[in-house]
């Protein structure tokens, strides 16, 4: 058929076909029957105009017809509502048996608060703090017993109490990764602290007052926080209890289900700062009744929203109740070395070999490097005793400054420094032996003769950068980036290399200064991640202002971060045991950035193994040379892995 008769068969369709695309006034039955008939001269027209303007044409209506056909009506407010009535109810219902049983321990460590401070009328000054318990007592006695609450600037009382509820939820909820320990830790101390402080009151006869005017926004407060505890519960319980799945499947799904938990908390947070801030600010001028009212309120909220409601929803949706979790992307367990990866997959794959391996490296490292360890703090502790008695402005610098003899004033610093280099070595080679042999167990005999075998010369290619990082300046510390990548590469050069030491320490030196912009990237990359990973255990600008440094009860740093609310907890309980209260409080800090720097390090060497193979790749092309070799070796009916690249 001429392309014009062909034209002028079809186009009284085409037009009618275009009408009803712009217009939206078809019927769903009409535009199908359509859009099959002009697909059908789309292929037509593919094959005998291919390249002639009515093919474009066809194709330009056929796609306007298909976002037609497959467009997202304008429903945004139907499904935000859809999220908070159905969607969020189902969540909570099938995490309800953690919340049941965060409130049951809630209401046990309260208890066990309550009978301590029965027993131990000192014991609110060890959990509460000697300053607030007697700032406490003293607004009693002038009949304000609540007039801690009393703030002249409402609206920054609101941004603080707000900021803080935020950063405990949180806390409780993302410290449930560590097999729901850390969130059971948080949720103890918070409990007994309740306990205490409404104790404290019962025993002075205030129970009623104290009542009501806490719980006007404690209701919601303490509601969050136990509900806080247990989207926690459910992200440990992934790792627990993974079912069927992999345990890295299941802490995603639980993972999912926990941060829509969280979502939920976000008004009831905002509510409890807004009531504590404008209302329990002035509890003194409300009538009883109207405390009640709100108390009652709140709590018959909670139990609504989060007991009685998701009974309903999952009653009216049982078919959705047990849906399958959507499906996760997996993950890479082996990985192909002789290849140039672009930017994202460059530290997707840095990520995902970081996550296959890491506890092999951290299990190796507990046996070659946590005991040497041990034995420099130890002994770094005895000769610094005295700075070990002391808070300091900033904890995380001074710790590690001691652990690791960051100060260079006697021989014992250089001999720690030395200790920490060996260390540093030992993570690199066990990250490097990963990338010779992904196996999938632990083979201690190979690992060791690899070990030993490449320490002399890592060490000494790594020599010039830890000279840099132990003992540069802090304030100069920036400049390092643009030397760091000559020596960056001096590990994995030296682990992977199969030439001589000065062969490879040479061809390390040249791949840093030719990938030079990638190694900055990396390390920038690995900084941040870093920076974001110690957020929410030890904020790195947490600055603790002077009078904390005498070890003064009641007064917090300027920026509280997780561990200074763990030391501060038991910074109280030591002070009833010995004088130098704040040294088992430096101790666990220096325990704290140890597990952590165990778990972080290996990420860097795995971003460094990367980058020494990605560049190595681009020098030698093996892997490209490897693809030619197997070019007509491809069998027909079974793909090779070279088919999934």
């Amino acid at each position: 058929m001429k392309e014009t008769s062909f034209i002028e068969q079809n186009k009284r369709k085409w037009h009618k076909f275009q009408t009803m695309s712009s217009t939206n006034s078809a019927e769903p039955e009409q535009i199908a029957d359509l859009y099959s008939d002009i697909t059908n001269d789309l292929s037509y027209a593919q094959t005998f105009y291919s390249s002639r303007t009515v093919r474009v044409y066809l194709n330009q209506v056929a796609q306007g017809i298909h976002n037609l056909v497959h467009k997202q009506r304008g429903d945004s407010l139907k499904k935000f509502l859809s999220v908070w009535s159905t969607s969020l109810p189902l969540e909570i219902y099938r995490s309800r048996k953690n919340i049941y049983f965060a409130f049951g321990m809630f209401m046990l460590w309260a208890t066990l608060g309550a009978i301590t401070t029965l027993f131990f009328p000192d014991f609110p000054k060890m959990v509460l703090g000697s300053g607030y318990v007697e700032l406490t007592y003293k607004n009693v006695a002038n009949g304000d017993p609540l007039g801690i609450y009393h703030d002249k600037e409402p609206l920054n009382m609101f941004l603080r109490i707000a900021k803080n509820n935020i950063s405990i939820s949180f806390y409780m909820f993302i410290l449930g990764i560590f097999f729901s320990i850390g969130t059971h830790i948080m949720l103890f101390a918070n409990a007994v602290m309740v306990g205490t402080f409404q104790f404290m009151f019962f025993a002075k006869g205030l129970l009623l007052t104290s009542f009501l005017g806490i719980w006007i926004h404690g209701a919601f407060e303490i509601s969050a926080i136990v509900i806080a505890a247990a989207a926690g519960f459910t992200l440990g319980n992934g790792l627990l209890f993974p079912g069927s799945y992999s345990r890295l499947q299941s802490l995603q799904f639980s993972a999912r289900r926990g941060i829509k938990i969280m979502l939920s908390l976000v008004p009831i947070l905002t509510i409890a700062a807004l009531l504590e801030s404008y209302v329990t600010h002035n509890y003194q001028l409300l009538s009883e009744w109207s405390k009640w009212v709100i108390i009652l309120f709140s709590f018959a909220f909670i139990a609504f929203y989060y007991i009685l409601y998701p009974l309903y929803v999952a009653r009216k949706y049982p078919e959705k109740v047990h849906e399958e979790p959507p499906s996760v992307r997996p993950f890479k367990n082996t990985f192909s070395f002789n290849k140039v990866r672009e930017f994202d997959a460059y530290f997707s794959d840095t990520f995902s070999f970081y996550r296959v391996h890491v506890l092999k490296i951290v299990k190796y490292n507990l046996v070659y490097s946590v005991p040497l360890v041990i034995a420099v703090a130890i002994f770094q502790n005895i000769n610094y005793f005295k700075v070990l008695t002391t808070q300091h402005d900033y904890d995380w610098a001074a710790q590690l400054s001691i652990m690791m003899g960051f100060q260079g004033s006697s021989i014992y610093d250089y001999l720690a420094a030395f200790a920490w280099t060996i260390v540093f070595s030992n993570i690199i080679i066990t990250s490097m032996y990963h990338f010779k042999n992904q196996e999938d167990k632990a083979n201690w005999p190979q690992l060791t003769k690899f070990l030993f075998r490449k320490l002399p010369g890592v060490w000494l290619g790594m020599a010039v950068l830890y000279m840099i990082l132990l003992y540069m300046p802090w304030y100069l510390m920036f400049f390092t980036l643009f030397i760091a990548p000559f020596f960056w590469l001096q590990g994995a050069s030296i682990s992977l290399g199969k030439y001589s030491f000065g062969k490879n320490f040479s061809k390390g030196f040249s791949y840093g200064a030719k990938g030079y912009g990638q190694t900055i990237l990396s390390i920038i990359v690995m900084s941040l991640v870093l920076f974001l990973f110690a957020q929410p255990i030890a904020f790195v600008y947490s600055y603790h202002p002077y009078s904390w440094m005498d070890g003064s009860a009641g007064s917090e740093p300027a920026v509280a971060d997780f561990l200074d609310r763990l030391c501060s907890f038991s910074k109280e309980i030591a002070r009833e045991y010995t004088p130098n209260f704040i040294v088992p409080t430096n101790i666990l800090r220096q325990f704290v950035y140890l597990i952590f720097l165990l778990f972080v390090l290996p990420l860097f060497t795995s971003a460094m193994g990367f980058t020494y193979l990605n560049i190595h790749e681009k020098q030698s092309s093996s892997g490209l040379r490897e693809k030619f070799s197997q070019f007509g070796k491809r069998k027909r009916f079974q793909e090779s892995e070279y088919d999934f690249e």
